[in-house]
């Protein structure tokens, strides 16, 4: 009885008009928005928490490149043959669209052409965060974003910086999205879930001399090959301490040289940033709460309106 209420007061609502981005936007045009969108992430994760890392992974990944807009799950088309989803950073690695589909299908079934497909990507980030730290990453996201109708596989390469960038290529990356330091320091934090291909960080265990844990080396040189491949490129977790969890492990992982990338491991390379790195690593709580409000800060980077975009209404993978 409840649900029909809430369907039915959703209907009664749809008139209303949303506008601007802000806190509660869908709250009169679509009140069950956010609720579905948990729901659905959080079946997904308690049955694969590597659907939630890849989801988080997907908020950052269509951020980076023309802005929260949904861009990272166009599909291929005869018009537009190469999107983003298969530049190199997230073919075939990145994970979580069924999610973002099944989320939006029941949200045209409720309120339809209402909700973003940009929103949803927000709001499972959020969700995926939420469940996968135990409830304690936990924080509101402003909506009203409107969906992108260009996606370019070229453009991955020129804004998600690689696994391979240094301290101050990593800073100019951040700095071109309006993000600082400790922005960057905190959204790092993300890599203490989900996994990598072994491709991403052959070098670092095959060229000396590296600062790779030598145990972690050795570990990681018997479960990948010496030169990985498209083949053949298997991946590792990237946490071997709590692989499945959200949590400040990353940071002691870094302070013992326990990481995965040559990105990770810069952190350690300039006074200010090893600073920080420590901060997380033993202050409790401190990290989750900047995790929440550099993901807000994210959220916001370079978002379309209804001048510039569209609300897609038959699915997140095609332009209306």
């Amino acid at each position: 009885m409840a649900r029909v209420a809430i369907l039915v007061l959703c209907m009664l609502l749809l008139a209303a008009t949303c506008q601007g981005l802000k806190y509660g936007y869908y709250s009169r045009c679509c009140p069950p928005a956010e609720y579905i969108v948990r729901d659905v992430v959080g079946k997904a994760v308690r049955n694969n928490p590597g659907v939630g890392a890849g989801i988080i992974r997907m908020a950052f990944h269509d951020c980076f490149v023309r802005g929260c807009d949904a861009s990272v799950l166009l599909d291929p088309t005869p018009a537009n043959p190469r999107p983003e989803k298969l530049g190199p950073p997230n073919f075939p690695s990145l994970r979580g669209f069924e999610v973002i589909d099944k989320a939006k299908a029941v949200l045209e079934k409720v309120c339809p052409g209402t909700v973003s497909c940009a929103d949803i990507v927000q709001f499972a980030g959020r969700d995926a965060a939420f469940f996968l730290s135990g409830y304690k990453v936990n924080y509101g996201v402003p909506a009203g974003r409107f969906d992108g109708r260009v996606s370019l596989e070229n453009e991955t390469l020129a804004f998600l910086p690689p696994p391979f960038f240094n301290l101050s290529q990593l800073i100019n990356s951040f700095k071109v999205k309006g993000l600082n330091v400790d922005d960057l320091v905190v959204l790092s934090g993300s890599h203490t879930i989900g996994r990598s291909h072994c491709s991403s960080f052959s070098d670092r265990i095959s060229t000396p001399p590296s600062d790779i844990n030598p145990a972690l080396a050795t570990l990681l040189r018997r479960q990948c090959p010496a030169n990985p491949n498209f083949a053949n490129n298997p991946t590792v977790v990237q946490d071997i301490v709590t692989p499945n969890k959200l949590d400040n492990q990353y940071y002691k992982n870094v302070l013992s040289h326990k990481v995965l990338f040559k990105s990770d491991a810069a952190l350690l390379t300039s006074s200010q940033t090893a600073k920080k790195v420590v901060e997380n690593a033993v202050i409790r709580g401190r990290w989750e709460t900047k995790f929440a409000r550099a993901m807000v800060k994210m959220s916001l980077i370079e978002v379309k309106t209804a001048t510039n975009g569209e609300i897609r209404t038959k699915s997140c993978r095609v332009v209306n």
